[in-house]
């Protein structure tokens, strides 16, 4: 077995580290920042103290990011960064802040806009803006991959964007920052978490290093997001849900999602289901279709865990799910034919490629006639 490993993020984490966005500018040489958030940072006064901490580092903000970043979006980011002469950019916020910020901080270096390169195969220059990603999440991952996820919602595209120029600089995790999160938010992030640790490790591209980071990741999931969406303040479970999410994301960067990832961009685009709760919908299913892959290594990983196996340890996902309130069906949205056959038609996305099974029509369908 062949296999290569890359991390370039330099990676911060502990409570109060957040202070540190100006110490780590200075380190590499920049004095215009871009501050690129979550619009409710700049009503809950976290993006004001950002900027103040940055003593006129940060000489500007983008805050006009939604929930799925559409490609005008980042357009928009980009052009401030080439008016204001921004030499670093500062992502703060969920998985959607930082898909932004990414994209933008490489396509200010070009003339086109971020359309040309998304789901077209076109390559983006190496020349990026260092970038600082402070999550507030703890979910994606997204500060310590080399991809963003964009939607063009104008053409009903929703995908993928995988460029080396996206890996931050640094990655700044602070559990203090998550405190906030709702329950809702809590399990959606969360069960994310486990779909990169999981999806990570059956992949196609599985290697060692990030197998071992994917079983990591997977046990403090099961160990803690619950406790965290049943007391948001307990600082443990939300130290050891950063901690998982942040190794989910090394687990998962190089071998790339697989099935549960590729069916959530249509739930999503098409339901407006969120992105946590879209790849949790069917990570259960998928489990049990990859258990006995390559001489069971699936099922070597659910014992990892503690599990008998993987029925087991898909049983467990589908009860954690239910006690948090996400979806385990699709029930409410009475699906067609007509919609299930889409569904089946554009879950077909190259990262369903990724999966050790051959995901055929058949089993697209018998899963989303399962949940219907």
């Amino acid at each position: 077995m062949n296999w290569d490993y890359l991390q370039p993020v330099k990676i911060r984490f502990g409570k109060g580290r957040v202070s540190e966005i100006k110490d780590l500018a200075e380190a590499m040489g920049c004095k215009r920042g871009l501050l690129a958030a979550d619009p409710f940072f700049f009503t809950n006064g976290l993006a004001d103290r950002i900027i103040g901490d940055s003593k006129g580092t940060l000489v500007g903000a983008f805050g006009k990011i939604s929930p799925n970043p559409d490609v005008e979006e980042v357009d928009a980011c980009a052009e401030i960064i080439r008016q204001e002469k921004i030499d670093f950019v500062v992502a703060l916020g969920g998985g959607s802040s930082m898909d932004c910020a990414k994209a933008a901080a490489a396509a200010a270096m070009t003339g086109d806009s971020i359309r040309e390169y998304h789901g077209t195969g076109k390559v983006l220059p190496k020349t990026h803006l260092p970038i600082i990603a402070v999550p507030t999440t703890a979910g994606t991952g997204s500060e310590v991959t080399c991809v963003a996820v964009l939607t063009d919602h104008k053409n009903q595209k929703k995908s993928p964007i995988v460029s080396d120029s996206f890996y931050p600089s640094y990655a700044i995790i602070d559990p203090e920052l998550t405190y906030t999160m709702p329950p809702k938010v809590t399990a959606g992030t969360g069960i994310d978490v486990l779909s990169h640790a999981l999806e990570g490790y059956w992949s196609r591209g599985h290697q060692p290093i990030c197998d071992a980071c994917a079983v990591h990741a997977a046990g403090l999931v099961f160990q803690y997001l619950y406790r965290a969406y049943q007391n948001p303040e307990d600082e443990e479970a939300r130290e050891k849900m950063c901690e998982a999410s942040v190794i989910a994301g090394l687990a998962f960067t190089l071998p790339k999602t697989t099935s549960s990832h590729a069916c959530s961009f249509p739930l999503t685009n098409l339901y407006h289901i969120p992105h946590g709760e879209a790849c949790g919908l069917t990570l259960d299913y998928f489990a049990r279709v990859n258990k006995d892959v390559e001489n069971g290594r699936v099922q070597d990983f659910a014992r990892k865990l503690g599990f008998q196996d993987v029925d087991e340890m898909a049983d467990a996902i589908h009860d954690l799910k239910e006690k948090m309130g996400l979806r385990t069906d699709l029930k409410d949205l009475n699906l067609t034919d007509e919609q299930i056959d889409e569904l089946i038609r554009i879950s077909h996305h190259p990262n369903l490629e990724n999966n050790p099974v051959k995901i055929t029509d058949e089993i697209l369908r018998d899963l989303y006639e399962s949940m219907r």
